[in-house]
């Protein structure tokens, strides 16, 4: 049975999952907004041959938000103290979304990484990776992407709302295959509670925005191009149905997973420690095709060159 345990470190108490296992050591990152309940679907296929564990980012889940301000290199030491504290300081990092983002960046900056798993981890990109469409066109869309996550962000709502929130993951779930209850136990995770009552879903807004401006910083390809450790780089192909009010964003981001595609293709080509690899999956890819990312996961850590 997974363990839930709490690493602190400096201004930060870390909720981490050991999963249990044996054998190669996995630290699952989950996404911006997410909580480690993402991941767990991954986790219970990965334990068969893996020592596993997981955790919430500071200021999601079960994580506290900090004193200081959410930066990428904050995360990166958080991950550093939970490695350290679960006593496997060479884990190969497998992460989603943000947290694939954080784990090349780890493995980047920290050379006795055996390696590093990014799970559809690319941002929102530069204009002009956006294949077939102006790169004004695409500027101004990004914006305006950037204004509807921004204004989102640590949104309070009353209490009674908490039932609406679970029908719409519900409907999402329904529309991308997957079964709603493994939703549940990261909405319970994210919900946080004001002083008079109301709810929001962590990060709180502060620390959301901070970490969607330290998001919007990153370009992960020049991360790429220096890659010493072995990194996979699995990329989503399918778009995630969003509704009809969100039509102006899938047309940018099906433009950007053409990008992406020759992008990722042209830097594997010339790039000995990167493999791109093509999932049949929207970037909900954990929720979707976890016995597959585990798959993945396995193929990639039985090649590694590891340190005895």
């Amino acid at each position: 049975m997974p363990t839930d345990l709490t690493v602190d470190r400096a201004d930060v108490t870390l909720a981490v999952r050991d999963h249990g296992g044996s054998g190669i050591p996995l630290l699952l990152l989950h996404g911006a907004t997410r909580t480690l309940a993402d991941l767990s679907g991954m986790a219970d296929e990965l334990v068969a041959d893996h020592r596993v564990f997981s955790m919430d980012l500071r200021a999601h889940g079960q994580s506290t938000r900090g004193a200081e301000p959410w930066t990428v290199a904050a995360a990166l030491g958080d991950i550093e103290a939970v490695l350290d504290a679960c006593g496997v300081p060479e884990a190969v990092l497998v992460g989603h979304s943000l947290g694939g983002m954080l784990a090349a960046l780890y493995a980047d900056a920290h050379p006795y990484t055996p390696g590093a798993v990014n799970l559809d981890g690319f941002g929102l990109g530069r204009p002009e990776q956006y294949a077939g469409l102006d790169p004004r066109t695409v500027a101004e869309g990004l914006d305006r992407a950037r204004q509807v996550s921004r204004a989102a962000a640590g949104q309070v709502f009353p209490a009674e709302a908490a039932e609406t929130i679970r029908a719409q993951q519900t409907a999402m779930a329904e529309r991308l295959g997957f079964a709603p209850e493994l939703l549940e136990e990261g909405i319970r995770r994210s919900l946080g509670e004001t002083g008079d009552g109301r709810l929001f879903l962590r990060p709180e807004r502060e620390r959301a925005v901070e970490m969607l401006d330290a998001l919007d910083a990153l370009d992960m390809f020049p991360v790429y191009r220096r890659a010493t450790r072995p990194l996979l780089i699995v990329r989503g192909t399918r778009l995630a149905d969003q509704g009809p009010e969100l039509a102006w964003f899938d047309e940018l981001m099906a433009a950007y997973l053409k990008g992406l595609e020759a992008e990722l293709g042209a830097l594997a080509a010339d790039q000995p420690c990167i493999a791109v690899h093509a999932l049949d999956a929207s970037h909900a890819m954990p929720l979707e095709r976890p016995r597959a990312l585990a798959e993945l996961v396995r193929s990639f850590t039985t090649g590694l060159p590891l340190r005895s």
